[in-house]
């Protein structure tokens, strides 16, 4: 691999125009994945897989529901699918662009999050053509027991806030303080470590979060059958959401080494090198 001093000399105007455009399009990845994660959120559960009695015989099953009191059911929010993403993006911005500049985008994205809420808000407090029930301010629901989309999307979206709210700011910024750390420990070595290590451990809060405040909080979760432990339920979901993240952790791997081979020569930044305060953010973005 050659050095990046080896590589031949580029424009100025150029590389700068490069560096801003990759981190947009990780910085939009990132935040445009925690606007979609307000909306689907909590809104469906997917089953991976159940197991339990079936017709006599107990069964592991995936991709098919068994709502048996004594089943086991393995399921994920909607919104679980797309959040890893946000993961390897803060990884390749911390990789390349420094611990300062990924904390910069963690802060925005919380903003972002609260102007989600801010729209919605003002969105179910306007006059509309509903008919408002004055008991509860909201407005009437049909003949099925269910309110008007919006307000179904908007009631789901309040309940998670604090859930994912909570465990987003503590989770990234896990993830952004733990990458760091092994790669000062490791000398900028081991990305397959740092970015495992990092993201597993920052999964981990983040799912822990999510289910206990979800419940606790926003009692959004569905509630466990008959007879079954509570906190049997919940650990079942955690376990299940974490599952899913490792893995899908484990298999960003790849992807993130060949987005670090692909742009190591494009930005010109090798990311061995530890960014040290604010130098490199000034070089990075000076014209």
């Amino acid at each position: 691999m050659k050095l990046i001093q080896d590589l031949p000399p580029i424009n100025p105007a150029v590389l700068h125009r490069r560096r801003e455009r990759v981190f947009l399009v990780m910085a939009g990845l990132f935040l445009g994945t925690l606007a979609m994660l307000n909306i689907l959120g909590i809104s469906r559960f997917i089953v991976l897989a159940s197991w339990g009695d079936v017709d006599g015989q107990t069964l592991f099953q995936w991709g098919v529901p068994n709502f048996h009191n004594n089943a086991w059911v393995f399921a994920v929010a909607v919104g679980v699918l797309p959040y890893p993403l946000t993961f390897l993006c803060t990884d390749l911005i911390s990789e390349f662009y420094g611990r300062k500049r990924a904390n910069f985008v963690v802060w925005v994205g919380l903003l972002l999050n609260l102007w989600v809420m801010l729209i919605l808000w003002i969105g179910g407090s306007l006059p509309g053509f509903e008919t408002i029930d004055p008991a509860t301010g909201l407005p009437a629901v049909d003949e099925a027991g269910n309110l008007p989309v919006f307000f179904q999307v908007r009631t789901l979206a309040f309940g998670a806030v604090a859930a994912s709210m909570i465990a987003y700011l503590v989770a990234q910024f896990v993830d952004v303080y733990v990458f760091h750390f092994w790669k000062r420990l490791t000398g900028g070595k081991h990305l397959w470590l740092r970015n495992n290590g990092s993201t597993m451990v920052s999964q981990m809060v983040d799912t822990v979060a999510v289910i206990l405040v979800t419940h606790f909080y926003a009692h959004a979760l569905p509630l466990p059958p008959e007879g079954r432990s509570l906190a049997l339920h919940l650990s079942l979901f955690i376990a299940t959401g974490y599952a899913f993240k490792f893995i899908v952790a484990l298999l960003d791997t790849p992807i993130i080494y060949l987005a670090v081979h692909l742009l190591r020569g494009y930005l010109r930044i090798d990311p061995t090198i530890e960014h040290a305060a604010d130098a490199e953010e000034v070089a990075l973005f000076s014209k």
